[in-house]
């Protein structure tokens, strides 16, 4: 999940470089935190919080396969 994160953002951001996700697992749970560059924050979080909310539905779906609960943290 991780790495669908990575390719997700890199193409939305003017500085791909900058993008760093960390993952951690417990139990049932998948705790994915995302950095970018201040410039680019707005490019994730969208108006109104859009493109953040359907890659945290992409991530959903996904997790739903392997019975997980995903969590997206955008962190500044």
């Amino acid at each position: 999940m991780k790495e669908l994160v990575e390719v997700i953002v890199k193409a939305l951001v003017d500085d791909p470089d900058a993008v760093e996700v960390t993952e951690s697992e417990k139990h049932n749970e998948i705790v994915l935190e995302l950095h970018v560059a201040d410039h680019d924050m707005g490019r994730v979080i969208g108006r109104q919080g859009r493109i953040a909310k359907a890659i945290r539905s992409v991530l959903k779906a996904m997790g739903s396969k392997e019975n997980k609960r995903v969590m997206l943290n955008i962190v500044d």
